[in-house]
């Protein structure tokens, strides 16, 4: 099991923020030395955490144990916190590889959806345990948190999720982090705003104003997660398509949304959305960030203290420097399933089932040769 570690009590972001030091401070001009002092001054404060725990390869399985390479990141979004939860489970809301091909110079956002039916490994939390047996895949970090709370409620859900992943996939991430979308607010505050194209109207079942003004909850939501019914006199927010600049509300609002989209795409919707989000808040940073010597430690802090890492047994500052490479433009984003539904009703589940394109796709991951499945399957690529 994960030992549990003292944390700052700020949540969390992603390690890919690491890597947004490495090309923020890069893309300045800065010099190696002064490159690395500053990255310390950003990095030191970073939760590390061991999140990946027993989900280690194989002991026949040749690893390559360097920061050389193709890498693979495991980031899992949560929607609440887990001191929120008085010990009920804890959905991941989102669950991403990244994957970085053997040059550092490109990578793939590949989003799991996560209604995925899947196998999850038997498990014991020290709180609850359960059989191995086939559920949607949000629910290996749920089984997970069972009972807990805090870190170790986290580390947990984060462990079997990864084994899991390993079951469907073979992989075993070489870094993991979580990312509390309520840490995006800090991070937009610091900015000021963030602007993406939004590609379908988005409607809103979170927020949304009464006729005076106030801001309410427009819909009832059942435990689910999914929409009751509307409320009486508070009109949503919506989220019309075009260009916008979201304030730290607005965009933690935009990013959760699955159910009210005009285009029904649902949690592949959604994906997509947080897909862009990520790189538009990259963009954002460099933007905004590059030519202000007073913006860029801010920028710098707010993404270091709202994220949480397992760096698998490497420096973060090593990690960023061997990331530095990697660009916001080179970061392409994969649909599962070309970003189409594929769902089945199992035990009374309604459930997604991963096409055989899909795992062909997950194969290639592993093997480092997915620029060779996208040249064949280019459905896959998200073109927003």
């Amino acid at each position: 099991m994960a030992t549990t570690g003292k944390r700052r009590r700020t949540p969390r972001w992603a390690l890919w923020t690491a890597i947004l030091g490495a090309v923020l401070l890069v893309a300045g001009g800065g010099g190696a030395i002064g490159l690395k002092v500053t990255l310390q001054a950003a990095t030191k404060s970073i939760d590390q955490v061991d999140l990946i725990g027993p989900a280690e390869p194989h002991p026949t399985e040749k690893v390559d144990t360097s920061l050389n390479g193709a890498k693979n990141i495991l980031l899992v979004g949560i929607d609440q916190r887990p001191d929120q939860t008085n010990g009920e489970p804890l959905r991941s809301d989102s669950i991403i590889l990244l994957h970085i091909n053997k040059d550092h110079s490109s990578g793939y956002m590949i989003s799991l959806p996560r209604d995925s039916y899947v196998t999850i490994p038997a498990y014991d939390n020290g709180k609850q345990s359960r059989n191995s047996g086939k559920d949607k895949i949000n629910a290996a970090f749920a089984y997970g948190t069972w009972g807990l709370t805090g870190d170790k409620a986290l580390q947990h859900g984060f462990e079997l999720l990864t084994m899991t992943i390993k079951e469907l996939t073979g992989i075993t991430p070489d870094a993991g982090a979580i990312i509390d979308f309520q840490g995006f607010r800090d991070v937009v505050n610091v900015l000021g705003k963030v602007c993406m194209y939004v590609d379908t109207t988005t409607t809103s079942i979170h927020l949304g104003k009464t006729k005076d003004g106030k801001t309410a909850k427009p819909f009832v939501i059942n435990k689910t997660g999914t929409v009751n019914h509307a409320i009486s006199g508070v009109k949503p927010n919506v989220y019309t398509k075009g260009n916008h600049c979201f304030n730290p509300s607005q965009a933690l609002d935009f990013v959760r949304q699955r159910d009210l989209l005009e285009d029904h795409s649902l949690d592949y919707g959604r994906q997509r959305h947080q897909q862009q989000f990520f790189k538009a808040i990259i963009n954002q940073a460099i933007k905004d960030g590059l030519d202000s010597p007073t913006k860029l430690p801010k920028i710098l802090g707010a993404f270091g203290k709202a994220m949480t890492v397992d760096k698998r047994g490497h420096e973060l500052i090593d990690w960023a420097l061997a990331m530095r490479n990697l660009k916001p433009e080179k970061l392409v984003t994969i649909k599962t399933n070309e970003g189409r539904l594929n769902s089945a009703t199992i035990d009374g589940k309604s459930v997604e089932k991963l096409s055989d394109d899909t795992m062909d796709l997950l194969k290639s991951i592993k093997k480092d040769e997915i620029d060779n499945f996208l040249l064949s399957h280019p459905k896959f690529v998200s073109t927003n």
